[in-house]
């Protein structure tokens, strides 16, 4: 029989070092409850405790404040009330896995690392080159708006490697000796040097990445993603927050389809929750809001970076039409994007409706590659 909760309730703080950590373990616990706080926070102390053979869940932050708030009435957040949330959430929920975040397998967690490292160095990356052709365009304006990219094998960029001092050019050589510019400074050189090796950390990653990928499991996913004509990063990106598959189906491995009655239409209606729950996951699921004669649509949830990654192959993979994928998805996705473009829609909408509709046929074609259905 299981003691009311508040008899047994123990009030314990711990810090982030070897002592908090062996307080908590000396405690002996069969289930820890942490909310996902950072990736980096929640990693310390979910590893520690999986160490110990600890089982340790995940409760979204969005699910954990809606119970505090209505479940508990504790509007108040501190450390005590999400305690409490969080161990009452358990004693509620324990039976049904899907209130919890996903645990994910030591791949999929250092895929996960990965590319948010990926997301950030792009982050550090991106003002320090802009700072760079800023100064360029008044010391050497010849080369101010060169695109230089990377080798395939890994080498600086040739300008940022050329004007880093690690690379030799002869034609920025040419080009300096005409210049019309006032001379490079220190400066500009130091941020030079700052982005070779931000992109050398990237060609780092992206390696890691494609031997991560190259993981027997992943055969069918990279199958599918090659029918998108998704590359290394955004397959990433991608199986890193839908790993597997089968998590967003129901017990018999099918995708779960409810039947209710139409909100307007009062007919019977068919709500795909296994794809609505993958949308979600990828970032490109709208929710709706409704209150009265006021509807509004918006996309709320998942991941932000998926999201992000998304739009950014609609922008280079759909939307130019010399680039378009050769295939029915490519003809689908473009011939919606070119309809509603053309019917005068906001370009940033039609973007997010095609980011959307690519969601859903992802999800059919890994459930009919996966199911062999």
């Amino acid at each position: 029989m299981v003691q009311p909760l508040w008899s047994i309730y123990l009030k314990i703080a711990v810090s982030a070092n070897a002592k908090g950590i062996q307080e908590l373990l000396a405690l002996k616990p069969d289930i820890a409850l942490l909310e996902p706080t950072g990736n980096n926070y929640s990693k310390l102390w979910g590893t520690h405790l999986a160490r110990a053979g600890v089982e340790v869940r995940l409760v979204g932050h969005k699910e954990l404040r809606n119970y505090r708030a209505n479940h508990l009435a504790l509007p108040d957040k501190d450390d005590d009330a999400d305690a409490l949330a969080l161990a009452c959430y358990y004693f509620d929920y324990q039976k049904d896995p899907r209130r919890f975040v996903q645990i994910r397998d030591h791949a999929i967690v250092r895929i996960r690392e990965l590319v948010l490292r990926l997301a950030h160095l792009n982050r550090v990356q991106s003002p320090i080159m802009n700072r760079a052709r800023q100064d360029l365009a008044w010391q050497f304006p010849e080369v101010a708006l060169v695109k230089s990219r990377r080798g395939e094998l890994g080498e600086a960029p040739l300008l940022w490697g050329w004007l880093a001092g690690i690379r030799k050019s002869t034609r920025y050589d040419r080009l300096y000796s005409q210049t019309v510019g006032l001379g490079i400074t220190d400066t500009v050189r130091e941020h030079a040097k700052r982005i070779c090796d931000l992109q050398r950390e990237e060609h780092v990653i992206e390696a890691e990445l494609r031997e991560l990928l190259g993981d027997s499991r992943f055969d069918h996913y990279r199958t599918v993603f090659k029918m998108f004509g998704f590359g290394d990063r955004l397959s990433s990106v991608i199986i890193s927050q839908i790993y597997p598959i089968e998590g967003f189906l129901d017990a018999s491995g099918k995708p779960e389809v409810r039947i209710r009655q139409g909100r307007n239409s009062k007919k019977p209606t068919k709500r795909h929750l296994s794809l609505r729950r993958f949308q979600k996951a990828l970032g490109a699921a709208p929710s709706l809001e409704a209150s009265g004669d006021s509807r509004k649509s918006k996309v709320v949830g998942g991941s932000d970076l998926c999201r992000k990654s998304l739009w950014q192959w609609v922008f280079t993979r759909i939307e130019p039409k010399r680039s378009r994928l050769k295939n029915d998805i490519g003809k689908t996705l473009g011939e919606q994007l070119d309809t509603e473009k053309a019917a005068g829609r906001p370009v940033k909408l039609v973007r997010n409706r095609v980011a959307a509709k690519g969601a859903r046929l992802l999800f059919r074609e890994l459930v009919k590659v996966l199911t062999n259905d």
